[in-house]
């Protein structure tokens, strides 16, 4: 798991009126079926030995029933295949996988933990229970499966998800504590918590891990910088405040280069996010060329050679 501890955010660490799926705390993804704009997402202070991060969401308007298809709330961590064949995954060695990570919510009651193979749609569920609203290590362990290889390749093969509200669409089955065919209506205890049913609930997450094997061990820490390089790999976000980040050639037709190369290859060549600014008219950058290494593109014609032009969006996005 990657950003386990929370410490990175570089798409921020506030986000309000949250009314769809989306990342945000690095590597985390926020699940939502509902498009009601239900939660706050932070990056929070944790106040936990060890931990000075915790990503949390605060209910800011209320969903009591969950008879509706949409009602759904999760937050997914996504591996690829190539990080995961150690598992052994669908072979008559496939190793047990352990799960621990560090909750704290004023909503008690069952939460259910899932892993999900992507590749073969099949899935195993557990469940927590969290009895007090102090800050609590949580650990599982799920059978390895035999059935189903993961691919290995940089694609999404297994995610392990943690869900805060379902519907009837995802508690009306028998719920499923093996490995299975994934029916979506046996994924989730029919006892999860809604931990939207009141604007006084929050929930908060950190110190996640997933090993190989059925012993949890100490969460292993990385230094900030490694942790960065690593998310770095799926969003890269530079911080232009002050500085062009971007170097910049100047052509003959009076147009500016934009020329960059990432500090990290990236998973896959990203999807790219620019726009730059000349003496206040922000313009979309041409012809760009984007690779998992480079960035390259360029201004359209300024009005001289004066003008000093600057990026006010650059991000690269190769999340899986």
């Amino acid at each position: 798991v990657i950003n386990g501890a929370m410490q990175v955010a570089q798409r921020g660490t506030s986000f309000t009126s949250v009314a769809a799926s989306a990342y945000h705390l690095d590597r985390f993804r926020t699940g939502m079926g509902d498009t009601t704009a239900r939660f706050t997402v932070t990056q929070a202070t944790a106040a936990l030995n060890d931990f000075a991060n915790s990503l949390k969401y605060d209910c800011t308007t209320a969903e009591s029933s969950l008879s509706n298809a949409d009602a759904r709330l999760f937050i997914q961590h996504r591996l690829e295949g190539q990080d995961l064949q150690q598992l052994k995954k669908g072979t008559s060695d496939a190793e047990k996988v352990t799960v621990s990570f560090y909750v704290k919510t004023n909503k008690s009651g069952v939460y259910t933990v899932e892993l999900y193979d992507v590749d073969n749609t099949r899935s195993i569920s557990q469940t927590i229970t969290v009895s007090d609203a102090n800050w609590n290590r949580y650990t599982l362990t799920f059978d390895g499966d035999t059935t189903g290889a993961l691919d290995n390749d940089n694609a999404n093969s297994l995610d392990l998800i943690v869900h805060l509200i379902a519907g009837t669409n995802y508690t009306g089955g028998t719920f499923s504590t093996s490995w299975s065919s994934a029916t979506d209506n046996t994924r989730v205890s029919s006892s999860n918590v809604n931990i939207g049913d009141s604007t006084d609930n929050n929930f908060e997450i950190t110190g996640i891990q997933l090993e190989v094997g059925s012993q949890a061990t100490p969460f292993e820490h990385r230094s900030f910088g490694e942790e960065l390089n690593l998310c770095r790999r799926y969003l890269y976000k530079p911080d232009l405040a002050g500085d062009r980040m971007i170097s910049m050639v100047l052509r003959p037709d009076n147009k500016r280069q934009f020329q960059h190369f990432f500090p990290v290859q990236m998973r896959a060549d990203p999807t790219a996010t620019t726009t730059y600014d000349a003496d206040g008219s922000s313009a979309a950058l041409a012809s760009p060329s984007v690779s998992k290494e480079h960035f390259r593109a360029r201004t359209t014609a300024l009005l001289n050679t004066t003008q000093d032009p600057r990026l006010t969006a650059f991000s690269m996005d190769a999340e899986l």
